[in-house]
């Protein structure tokens, strides 16, 4: 149970905090920053000098990352706005407005679109209050002290979930001894997942909140959605089963502080700020590289597990990287990509690549599997220097594992799709790999492997030029555009294997020639 919010009984959605200073109330405000964002609703009622503004200015501060900005109470402006690297922010003042035409004259229904929308005085709205929203009532508590305010947030609509995990998350941080804590919402990535740090003053973990993955609509031809399809995550399930298989082999893997598995929250570990690679633009540090790769070949060189344990009698079976799931994935090139180079697919275009692919990838299918991490690259890499040997590469992102080729793991480091990799570095980093397998084992097939590592970066490359348009396009998230043209250098890069030929065929065949000669 957490000290800082409670339900109140006998009213769903519905929660109250004490707030004995104004320390207090900036803490809701970040809390409250790191549980919505854009499209969300929050109105704040009270009197005069309840503390509507102060709890305001919280949110929109921590939503800026930044303590010390400005944040001018909009009374008379009635909406300022504000463009913050996590999105918009929108905070409205509705004390001056008297007649519904007003509403009208400031943009009132269109005011928080892709926004977070803060209210005051929301009751001047009436009726044409958002129906997802959380309500917030501030009141004076003299009795408790000269700062001391009560709180009342009551859900409605489509928050009621959300308020609902907040209230869960706070008990599970509370149960973990980070109660305390000061949060820090870090930026997450191109999923759903979102992650807040909590920084008490000797140590710190991370809040991971993973919500249950909705069903997408169902691929043509499919019958079942691509996450399922390609055998994403759908809860947290597997990411606490591959942790606990990767402490047990001795890696560095978060440790799991506390959890609600139902609830996909949990309590982590947190191994740090100390990346692989330096600078901006980031580039690799060789030394890290080479412990990360080391990593992998001491991975490929054991007989692991293929079924995982999540808890007591709960089991997680390693799903097979199999045919479907990647040409699932290299379609995302034909849906997304090759339209947006002004390119039309039709199902003659569509079957010869599967055709192709389909041949290139049957000796790879036909490999021993292993376990593929699948985001093994930079970004999920963490540097431990306190640590010794292969203990010092932290990792993190790896829900999405699956059985598979060794090669996958390898060339995702290699050909980092956000960092430039030099091509001397990738060559020394993949001859250190077939050195140490080649040590654990002399009959490793050092040809097979590099017609596999091959491969699997075009396979790679292909996939992720789709799903980088694919977030600009779709999802409002431009900045992966310029990642393109390196993978794009990638992909001509691998396609150059003398065994993938027919391949590359067609890529020529379709593509425009500056894309696999950039």
């Amino acid at each position: 149970m957490s000290a800082f919010i409670q339900r109140v009984a006998g009213h769903p959605g519905a929660f109250q905090a004490v707030l004995p200073n104004l320390a207090a109330t900036e803490r809701l405000g970040v809390v409250l920053a790191s549980w919505f964002g854009a499209n969300d609703v929050i109105t704040l009622s009270g009197e005069l000098g309840a503390g509507k503004t102060e709890l305001a200015r919280a949110v929109v501060r921590a939503m800026a990352g930044s303590p010390d900005i400005e944040v001018p109470s909009p009374t008379f402006p009635i909406v300022i706005s504000y463009d913050f690297s996590r999105g918009r922010v929108v905070h409205a003042d509705l004390y001056r407005i008297v007649e519904d035409e007003e509403l009208d004259e400031i943009g009132w229904d269109e005011v928080g679109d892709d926004a977070l929308l803060l209210v005051e005085w929301a009751d001047r709205a009436g009726d044409r209050l958002a129906e997802n929203r959380v309500d917030i009532l501030l009141s004076l508590a003299p009795d408790l002290g000269p700062e001391a305010r009560l709180v009342e947030l009551t859900g409605h609509g489509a928050l009621v979930e959300r308020l609902n995990r907040l209230y869960v998350a706070e008990g599970l941080i509370e149960s973990a001894g980070f109660g305390a804590a000061e949060r820090v919402f870090l930026q997450g990535d191109a999923s759903s997942r979102s992650y807040t740090r909590l920084d008490l003053p000797n140590r710190s973990a991370i809040l991971m909140n993973a919500p249950a993955r909705p069903d997408g609509p169902p691929l043509r031809g499919a019958g079942v959605p691509y996450s399922r399809l390609v055998h994403l995550a759908e809860d947290v399930k597997p990411f606490v089963a591959m942790d606990r298989a990767l402490l047990g082999q001795g890696f560095s893997a978060p440790q799991i502080y506390a959890a609600d598995i139902d609830a996909g929250l949990l309590v982590l570990e947190d191994l740090g700020q100390d990346m692989v690679v330096r600078a901006d633009p980031p580039a690799p540090i060789r030394e890290r590289y080479e412990a990360a790769i080391g990593v992998l070949a001491a991975l490929h060189t054991r007989n692991l597990p293929q079924i995982l344990h999540v808890a007591p009698r709960v089991e997680r079976p390693l799903p097979p990287y199999d045919i479907a799931a990647f040409l699932a994935e290299v379609d995302l090139m034909l849906d997304w990509y090759l339209p947006a180079r002004g390119i039309k697919v039709d199902g003659v275009v569509r079957e010869e690549f599967h055709l192709f692919w389909r041949s290139a990838l049957s000796a790879v299918l036909a490999e021993p599997p292993t376990w593929v991490l699948r985001d093994y690259h930079s970004p999920n890499l963490i540097w431990l220097p306190g640590r010794e040997g292969l203990k010092r590469v932290g990792l993190i992102d790896f829900q999405d594992a699956v059985l598979g080729p060794a090669a996958y793991d390898v060339v995702s480091l290699t050909q980092d799709a956000r960092v430039d990799v030099p091509e001397a570095l990738e060559l020394q980093l993949v001859g250190q790999y077939v050195k140490a397998r080649r040590e654990a084992d002399p009959t490793f097939d050092v040809r097979s492997f590099a017609r596999s590592y091959a491969l699997m970066g075009a396979q790679r490359a292909t996939k992720i030029l789709g799903i980088f348009t694919r977030l600009e396009q779709r999802d409002r998230k431009p900045q992966y555009l310029r990642h393109i043209p390196r993978v794009r250098r990638y992909l001509a890069r691998c396609l150059g294997h003398q065994e993938l030929g027919s391949l590359r065929t067609w890529y020529e065949a379709v593509l425009p020639s500056k894309d696999l000669n950039s």
